[in-house]
C-alpha cells in the first residue's frame, strides 16, 4: 500500500497529479489480526490464503483503518468477478438500469450481453450492452439514493457466498460476528469515478465498512470526518480490500479516478488458467467456465468492480416506523 497526502478534495488540479504521482508515506503501519478466528480451512474455501499470511496495513491517523493487500489465493479472483457480473445482478436484487428500463429488460444482463461481449471487435462503433451500461447494483438491504435511508420491507435475499465472506474478513479484522445485511457494487469504467461521501445511513456504525476490489486499478482518497479535511491517496488494485471501522467508520472518501493495472501485478487472465485444482470439495469458490472467463476478461480488461458491505441493524435494532418506504427507488450517477 503507498499513500501521500493532497492539500484538498475539492481542488481539482489535486485530482489530476494523483493520476501521475508516485505514492510513498511514511504513515504506513502494520495492521493486527486475529489468524485465529478464521481456519485455513475455511479461508481456503472462500478463496482466501491463510490470515497468517495476509499483508495488513494501517495509517497513522486513522485509527480503525485497514488496508490487505491482495489476500486471495491465486485463481480465486475470477470466481468472485463472475459473481459481480454475472450473478448479482440479477432479480430480484436491484440496479441503474431499473429506473429507466421495464424489470422484462433486465432480468438478464448477463445473458444479453455475453454474444457482443465474446465477440471478436468488429471495428465498428457498436452499441454498449447492458453489462457495460451497469453502474451500481444493490443487495440485501436496498439503499435508497434519495432519502439515503433503508427500511425493513426494501429488502431481498443477501447472496450466502458473498455473507461468508464478509464474515470470515471481518472476524480476522477483529469483529466476529458481523452480520452482512447490505451491500452495494459499484461498476466503473476507465473514466468513472466516485464523489465525495460518507457512508452513514446504516444504523449501526459499531460495525465496520469492507471494501473490495476487482479489475482494474484505482485511486482512493481518505479524508477525515470534514468535507474541506486534506485527504491520504492510495492505490487500491485487484484483489484488495479495505476495512473501515472505529474512528475510521465515518471518514469522507472518494475515487477520483481509475488507471490500469499495473504491470507487475499478476493478470487475472493467468489466474483464471491456474484456478487452483486442490479446491476441496465443500469449496465456496468454484472454476470459472471458458465461456464466461471470456465475457469477464472482456470486461474488466477496462473495467473495475468494487464491492461495499455494510452490516445495517445492530441488536435488537429495527427500522424507524415512520420511514416512508413507498418512495420511489432512484440512482446515483458516479459522478
Amino acid at each position: 500500500m503507498r499513500s501521500e497526502k493532497c492539500s484538498s478534495f475539492t481542488r481539482e488540479e489535486t485530482l489530476l497529479q494523483i493520476s501521475v504521482m508516485l505514492l510513498t508515506s511514511p504513515e504506513v503501519v502494520p495492521a493486527k489480526l486475529d489468524p485465529a478466528t478464521v481456519s485455513d480451512v475455511e479461508a481456503a474455501r472462500l478463496g482466501l490464503q491463510p490470515v497468517r499470511d495476509w499483508r495488513a496495513f494501517g495509517l497513522q491517523g486513522y485509527p480503525g483503518f485497514i488496508f490487505i493487500s491482495n489476500p486471495f489465493m491465486r485463481g480465486s479472483q475470477p470466481f468472485w468477478v463472475r459473481q459481480c457480473l454475472k450473478i448479482y445482478p440479477q432479480k430480484p436484487n436491484i440496479c441503474n438500469l431499473d429506473i429507466h428500463m421495464s424489470p422484462s429488460d433486465t432480468q438478464d444482463i448477463w445473458g444479453k450481453s455475453v454474444h457482443a461481449l465474446s465477440s471478436p471487435p468488429s471495428g465498428k462503433r457498436e452499441p454498449k450492452t447492458l453489462l457495460e451500461r451497469l453502474r451500481w447494483v444493490t443487495l440485501g438491504y436496498h439503499y435508497n439514493w434519495d432519502t439515503k435511508t433503508y427500511s425493513a420491507d426494501h429488502y431481498t435475499h443477501f447472496p450466502a457466498d458473498l455473507h461468508l465472506l464478509s464474515f470470515q474478513i471481518a472476524a480476522a479484522c477483529g469483529f466476529p460476528g458481523f452480520n452482512a445485511q447490505a451491500g452495494i457494487l459499484n461498476y466503473y469504467r476507465s473514466d468513472s469515478s466516485l464523489g465525495i461521501h460518507v457512508d452513514e445511513s446504516e444504523l449501526d456504525h459499531s460495525q465496520p465498512l469492507l471494501s473490495l476490489s476487482f479489475g482494474q486499478s484505482a485511486i482512493f482518497l481518505l479524508g477525515g470526518t470534514h468535507r474541506e479535511d486534506p485527504p491520504t491517496a492510495l492505490y487500491m488494485h485487484s484483489g484488495d480490500m479495505m476495512v473501515m471501522s472505529g474512528q475510521s467508520r465515518l471518514l469522507y472518501h472518494a475515487v477520483p479516478r481509475i488507471v490500469p493495472a499495473p504491470k507487475e501485478h499478476v493478470t487475472l487472465e493467468m489466474e483464471c488458467c491456474s484456478m487452483a485444482p486442490s479446491l476441496q470439495d465443500n469449496a465456496v469458490v468454484e472454476p470459472v467456465s471458458k465461456q464466461d472467463w471470456a465475457v469477464c476478461s472482456q470486461y474488466i480488461q477496462s473495467s473495475r468492480v468494487n464491492v461495499t458491505v455494510r452490516q445495517v441493524l445492530g441488536p435488537g435494532q429495527s427500522f424507524p416506523e415512520t420511514l416512508d418506504a413507498g418512495q420511489a427507488w432512484t440512482g446515483r450517477q458516479q459522478e
